[in-house]
């Protein structure tokens, strides 16, 4: 099965909705997947745009806007009418819809909730109202509820009936007539229940909720914790506002993997795609983080220069200096990466400090070992004097253990005061390490050369 088009299918598409060869686009354009015509409509003018629109229907543009980033369908929804925006976003899920909204600027924004019809932009603002980074920001409330009285015949006969317009339909929550939640019922519970029995009876009275004010990420872990295909959320009274779904929780992951992967290379989170990002817009997430880390780094120079009359002294330590610190770094760099990451899977806590500190060192003792074994290889082959072979073979192993001190604490330390633990990047270590690592060598090199 193909993945995306290919560039010739985009261009035949496109000579076709240019030239009206409308019968032939048409033809064309049947056979696409939503993610196919997704990835087409990134391709076209806003007259092709135009063109294209009457050959798919609002609803396959709206399946395929769903398949976009926000950023990128909310670029796209403005270069159609108001009027067929609106439709659009109508046949869009409500959570979609409103991430789309988010993206657009106000004025813009109102204009076309303004077409669209009541109930629906209702919803929208509705959803509007909660943290985008929220459970409440991500839940649609296109959801199946029943009242704890009725019957299992009844419930059976309502779900056919809100089927076509609900996210979730294997799970039905029980409400009561505050709205609040106060069961659920499965699908299969539904099925093999006797059709006069009240849902009083078979639904289950413990559900796992989350707060509309939970975050995203942590709404995330919990679905994924019980392998559940939708959780409820309700408000601070507790009644049923939305659910959250795989589908979102898919998204979610996706995005705190892509911002943690950013800022473990040293640079902002992109709100956008990367080639619909500004160039200034890219200068500006990158420019501070290469400034904050040139400063830090201006701390080896600092050190070098206190040395200086030690390594005029001895000139032969010089040589060591890129292995030792460079040695450090990776150090650093491979554990900070693997604690960040866990952080991010709820594997580890506040409270795992000292267990993940503990197995870091006694780690770095075999690796420092190991390490300071080729670093005494690598003195002898250059045949310095021994005393210079103790003292880099010790540096080794100091500076592999002081890099995974700073790099398994850091992390944790900064998930402690709520910092995103990813901004202690690999860049962000190696530049410490480089500093503090060379400040140790040419400490000892003091202490056992006696310079």
């Amino acid at each position: 099965m193909r993945m995306r088009l290919n560039a010739g299918e985009i261009r035949h598409i496109r000579t076709l909705l240019l030239s009206h060869g409308q019968s032939g686009a048409a033809q064309s354009l049947v056979s696409l997947t939503a993610p196919e015509l997704a990835e087409l409509l990134l391709h076209l003018h806003p007259k092709e745009l135009l063109a294209l629109e009457p050959l798919v229907g609002t609803e396959r543009l709206a399946d395929a806007m769903a398949n976009l980033d926000p950023a990128e369908a909310a670029r796209l929804i403005v270069r159609f009418s108001r009027g067929s925006a609106a439709d659009i976003l109508e046949e869009m899920g409500p959570d979609d819809a409103t991430d789309v909204v988010e993206e657009l600027g106000q004025g813009v924004a109102e204009d076309i909730l303004a077409e669209m019809e009541g109930a629906d932009a209702a919803e929208i603002r509705e959803l509007l109202n909660y943290p985008p980074d929220t459970a409440g920001g991500r839940m649609t409330p296109k959801f199946v509820s029943i009242p704890p009285e009725a019957s299992v015949a009844s419930a059976l006969r309502f779900i056919r009936l809100q089927a076509a317009e609900a996210e979730m339909i294997y799970y039905t929550y029980v409400i009561d007539r505050a709205d609040r939640l106060v069961g659920i019922v499965s699908l299969r519970d539904l099925v093999t229940a006797e059709p006069r029995q009240r849902i009083a009876d078979i639904m289950r009275r413990q559900v796992i909720r989350l707060p509309a004010s939970t975050d995203q990420e942590e709404a995330a872990r919990v679905l994924m914790a019980h392998d559940f295909l939708a959780l409820p959320v309700v408000d601070n009274v507790g009644r049923l506002v939305g659910v959250i779904t795989a589908d979102d929780v898919a998204d979610v992951l996706q995005e705190e993997a892509s911002e943690d992967i950013e800022r473990l290379g040293g640079s902002e989170p992109l709100n956008e795609p990367y080639l619909t990002t500004s160039l200034l817009s890219l200068f500006r997430k990158r420019v501070p983080w290469l400034l904050a880390l040139f400063l830090a780094g201006t701390y080896t120079s600092f050190v070098l220069q206190a040395f200086s009359g030690t390594l005029e002294r001895t000139v032969a330590l010089a040589f060591f200096i890129p292995l030792l610190i460079g040695t450090g770094g990776n150090v650093g760099s491979q554990i900070v990466t693997t604690v960040v990451r866990s952080l991010a899977l709820g594997q580890l806590t506040v409270g795992d400090t000292w267990r993940v500190l503990s197995r870091e060192l006694i780690l770095s003792v075999g690796v420092g070992a190991v390490m300071a074994a080729s670093m005494l290889v690598r003195a002898e082959t250059m045949q310095v004097d021994r005393s210079i072979v103790l003292v880099v073979s010790l540096a080794a192993l100091c500076i592999v253990l002081w890099s995974a001190l700073l790099a398994s604490t850091l992390p944790i330390l900064l998930q402690r005061v709520r910092i995103d633990p990813a901004v202690a990047s690999a860049p962000l270590i190696i530049t410490l390490i480089d500093g503090s690592g060379l400040f140790l060598y040419l400490m000892l090199a003091r202490l056992i050369l006696g310079l």
